[in-house]
Formats: C-alpha cells, sequence, structure tokens
C-alpha cells in the first residue's frame, strides 16, 4: 500500500493525510470497525461527544494492538456543552469514555452562532492545550468570519476546520480563506455520502481511466485539493480501497472536470444558522 507523509500543522504537530471517520456506528459495532479499521492501516480516527460512541471508539482502539502513540485521536465539543467551564467538564467527560488521557485533536462540533458561546468555549481550548490535555485544538463547521472573531477575542488560530466537503460542495472560498490563515481544512462527507455522486459521468470516466474505483476517484480530488478526507466504511474491501489513493495522481484536465461537479449542494446545515438539537 502507497503511503503519503503526514500533514504538518501549524502549531508544529502532523496529521495524517486521511483518517476515518466514525458517524453513525454506535456500542459493539463501532467498536468492531474502529478495529478494523485500525488493522487495515488507518491511524486517524475521528468521533464526537455527540455521535454516543466514544467509549465504543476507545474500545476499538485497545482492541486493535496498535500503540496509542500511533493512533491519531480527534473527537469533538456538543453545542449543549459550550462555555468555558462546561467545555472543561465536557472534554473531562470525553476522556473518560475514550479512556484517553489526552486526544491529539478537539474541535468545537458547531459554532452555534445563536448561543453565541463558542469564544468561552474556545479559551477553554486554549487551556487545554496549554495543560497538554490535547495536543492540537481546532474547529468544525466554521464559516470565516466565526474564526475572525475567534482570533480577534483571543490571539489563537485554530489548526484544523472540519467542513462538508466533496464535488458537490467544494467550498472554494472557504478552503481559499483557511489556506491564508495556514488552517488545514478536514473533509467530512467526503463522498457525499455516496449513491448519485459516485455514478456521476466524470467520476466514472476517470475511474475507468486509472482503473479505479469512483471512490478512490473523489478521495484522490480531496488529496489535491490538499486536504484530509474522512471517509466511513463498515466494508473491509472498501476500507482498504479507500486508503490506496497516494500512488497516482489526476492531472489539470482532471481536476478541470471534477470541478465542474461544484452545485454548491449541501448535505448538512449551515453553520451560520444551524441550530444543534
Amino acid at each position: 500500500m502507497a503511503t503519503q507523509a503526514p500533514r504538518e500543522l501549524d502549531d508544529g504537530n502532523s496529521i495524517p493525510p486521511l483518517g476515518f471517520g466514525t458517524w453513525p456506528l454506535k456500542g459493539d459495532e463501532a467498536a468492531r470497525v474502529v478495529e478494523m479499521a485500525l488493522r487495515a492501516g488507518y491511524r486517524l480516527i475521528d468521533t464526537a461527544a455527540r455521535y454516543d460512541n466514544e467509549e465504543a471508539v476507545g474500545q476499538g482502539l485497545r482492541a486493535s494492538g496498535i500503540a496509542r502513540s500511533e493512533v491519531f485521536v480527534t473527537t469533538k465539543l456538543r453545542g449543549a456543552d459550550h462555555g468555558y467551564d462546561a467545555t472543561l467538564r465536557a472534554f473531562d467527560a470525553s476522556a473518560r469514555r475514550l479512556g484517553l488521557e489526552s486526544v491529539d485533536l478537539y474541535l468545537i462540533h458547531w459554532p452555534l452562532p445563536g448561543r453565541d458561546l463558542y469564544v468561552d468555549s474556545w479559551r477553554a481550548f486554549v487551556r487545554l492545550r496549554e495543560e497538554g490535555r490535547v495536543r492540537s485544538v481546532g474547529v468544525s463547521n466554521f464559516e470565516p468570519e466565526h474564526i475572525q472573531r475567534l482570533v480577534m477575542e483571543t490571539g489563537v488560530m485554530p489548526v484544523v476546520n472540519q467542513v462538508e466537503l466533496h464535488p458537490d460542495f467544494a467550498q472554494q472560498a472557504l478552503r481559499e480563506d483557511a489556506a491564508a490563515r495556514g488552517i488545514l481544512v478536514e473533509a467530512w462527507s467526503p463522498l457525499g455520502q455516496g449513491g448519485d455522486l459516485l455514478k456521476r459521468e466524470v467520476i466514472t470516466r476517470l475511474a475507468k481511466k486509472y482503473g479505479r474505483s469512483p471512490a478512490q476517484i473523489i478521495l484522490r480530488w480531496h488529496v489535491e485539493l490538499g486536504d484530509v478526507p474522512i471517509p466511513k466504511s463498515q466494508n473491509p474491501q472498501r476500507m482498504r480501497e479507500n486508503l490506496e489513493v497516494f500512488d497516482f495522481r489526476l492531472d489539470a484536465d482532471d481536476l478541470a472536470a471534477l470541478a465542474t461537479l461544484d452545485r454548491g449542494h449541501r448535505l448538512g446545515g449551515d453553520p451560520k444558522v444551524y441550530v444543534e438539537l
């Protein structure tokens, strides 16, 4: 299996170039699939308090036999726990469920501007990083305006912004803003939740051209854009295939063709108005 070196973050830490998502896995299934993913070669595991599977993710990590130092673990703060003190308590609970003393990346899951507490939560994130309980701090589903406010009020820039990103929703303006700020973009739903997107003529044509699966073409597109995709699969073969995207390249014409698929079509909520239930 061809691999690629970890991506460098602006705080001096590094992150694997492709990860494994765990939503909406639960319970024993989540533990089993995480163990399988780690044994297949994944070294970035992404979870969240809101997924209600942190305990199972921790079980899968331990069952895999892979050393903790080799696995990059991400979790996220749920909306109900925004606020300085609430964030500190929430992190303690997440770490306890995961069975870990520290995590590699902690993200604010959504800005929830209507609650107007994400800056207070960010101050708690900075404290957690300073105490060594979190190696890197970032955000998820944040728009540039939300990030600008964090920086203006705290002076601390997130090193990661995890957002919905796929050929149907390429987020060019957000990616350009992130690049200018030195923020690495991670992609959730990188395959557009499968289905119709995998059947688009452009993608199936490129899959035939390179002798690859449609999913591999899309994941390679993410790599070419410079983001870190976080696909999920419970199928062992597809799980392995999704990792095998570092031994070929898409050319300029391929990328131009894929750019025509961008319809600005969200699958998830709009961060400017989204209210987490």
